[in-house]
């Protein structure tokens, strides 16, 4: 039986400190730097509030990254306060300590992920981690005849980094902590936020939010929410402020049958406006957007930059839209590229592999789950989905395809040297009845076919799943090479 490694020495000398409050808080001045995280990893667990508080005030690194700490242990609310409170007074002092180096207190939980074990490694890797300012060689000053110093620069104001989720009518006890000190210590400290995710707030408190929020930190944000187009409407001038956003993901906005066409127009254009000022925007999702039918162009002729992700999911679009999509998106970057759940049974074919065919240089990620594609439409895009030299996954579950389509799909594919996985529907001929009951037999025949084909032209690697929904609860059967069944298939 092993027997447990003995406290360390350095472990030991820490919790002796600690039980003195007193003395601890007066050590910190001539306190090592390279003790200064396992006696805050100590006073963190071991909940000295007070300690804490004067260990954030006296920490000799660039910077504080709380949040990873804050990961590996569940943060008791005093605590946590404790260590802003620290921030707090620091940032009350007319003369900054001697020892001050903080520049960023980072709460974020999945940042410098190793901070708070590298201590204990090489002196070297430690520094580069938590200082990463390289020391300048100092210059020699010339003297100035009649030369007075002046005015002393502005102190730099701290930086707090955060990543929000805001889905409670009101900020929980610690954010409106950090709220209150952002908002007494404006111009001192930089609340930034580079995620930002919305799922339930009333539009007031997610202003106040907003307003304390450096808005250009902002390069990843989510609004997950049930909003009417007027609240869009309301939110869009904030949007707009975000000028690094690099991702924007926007979900379920309706129209209000109440609302004048007018005053649609008016939300609409002033959503679209804010487009003009992201000038870093890679990815955009678009989920269960009411009011882009025949008003798609407005958005994509706003865009300011190729976009490397479009994915407009649960949205009706007219074929005017997807021709405008086909026409003038730029694809010059697209790589993932996502309809999923938007209706193409009733359109043309000739958009959507015109759009493809644009892409196929960059394309890595196509996604038509839902789309209803009956076998003439796809026989259409099918040369295009040749000419997707970087493809690397294809999905388009949910579409009643054939099998001799299928057949047709891997010969057109096969040569996709980068094309790894492709997500297909159950074939038409897998079914036993209109109603959309599979017969797992001829499902697994079919799927055995698709797998001799890969075999014989030389493509064993290639992974082909087969899915559809059940129609009973809507789950997915998925074939490879065994069904993965929903529960109705199992026995009782």
């Amino acid at each position: 039986m092993s027997m447990p490694a003995p406290p360390r020495l350095l472990d030991l000398a820490g919790q002796s400190l600690l039980r003195d409050q007193a003395s601890a808080i007066a050590a910190l001045e001539r306190l090592p730097m390279e003790l200064f995280p396992p006696l805050f990893t100590a006073a963190f667990t071991g909940r000295h509030s007070e300690t804490l508080k004067a260990m954030v005030q006296a920490w000799p690194f660039a910077c504080l990254p709380l949040g990873a700490l804050m990961k590996e242990q569940q943060p008791h609310q005093e605590t946590f306060q404790a260590a802003l409170a620290g921030l707090d007074v620091l940032l009350a002092q007319e003369v900054r300590p001697r020892r001050w180096k903080l520049q960023v207190l980072d709460l974020r939980k999945n940042a410098h992920q190793d901070f708070w074990t590298v201590w204990s490694g090489t002196r070297a890797s430690m520094y580069s981690l938590l200082d990463p300012e390289v020391p300048q060689p100092m210059k020699k000053r010339r003297k100035v005849e009649g030369c007075r110093p002046g005015p002393k620069p502005p102190l730099a104001p701290v930086e707090v980094l955060i990543d929000l989720c805001l889905k409670e009518r009101t900020p929980d006890e610690s954010l409106a902590y950090l709220i209150q000190i952002a908002q007494q210590r404006k111009g001192m400290m930089h609340l930034c936020c580079k995620k930002l995710k919305i799922f339930a707030m009333p539009m007031q408190n997610i202003k106040k939010i907003l307003r304390i929020i450096q808005l250009d930190s902002i390069q990843d944000l989510e609004v997950n929410c049930t909003w009417k187009l007027s609240t869009l409407g309301k939110f869009a001038p904030h949007l707009g402020q975000m000028g690094n956003l690099r991702r924007l993901l926007l979900s379920h906005i309706h129209m209000s049958s109440h609302t004048t066409l007018a005053k649609e127009e008016q939300c609409i254009s002033q959503f679209t406006a804010q487009f003009l000022r992201l000038h870093h925007l890679e990815e955009l999702y678009l989920d269960s957007i009411s009011f882009l039918e025949n008003r798609l162009d407005q958005v994509l002729r706003c865009l300011m930059t190729p976009l490397e992700t479009l994915s407009i999911t649960n949205c009706l679009l007219s074929e005017s839209d997807l021709t405008h999509l086909s026409q003038h998106l730029n694809v010059s970057q697209l790589k993932d590229l996502g309809l999923s759940g938007v209706s193409l049974t009733n359109m043309s074919p000739e958009p959507l592999q015109v759009l493809i065919e644009r892409a196929s240089a960059t394309l890595q990620d196509l996604d038509l789950d839902e789309c209803g594609i009956m076998d003439s439409q796809f026989t259409v895009i099918l040369p295009a989905l040749g000419h997707c030299s970087q493809l690397t996954t294809f999905s388009f579950c949910g579409n009643p395809i054939s099998m001799d389509v299928l057949e047709n799909l891997l010969r057109h594919t096969i040569g996709l040297r980068k094309l790894s996985h492709v997500l297909y529907p159950a074939p038409l001929e897998s079914y036993e009845d209109v109603r959309g009951t599979l017969h797992l037999g001829r499902l697994a025949h079919l799927h055995a076919r698709l797998k001799q084909m890969l075999q014989e032209l030389g493509r064993p690697g290639m992974v082909w799943f087969s899915a559809n929904p059940c129609p009973r609860c809507g789950d997915r059967t998925f074939y490879d090479p065994e069904p993965i069944l929903c529960p109705c298939y199992m026995p009782a």
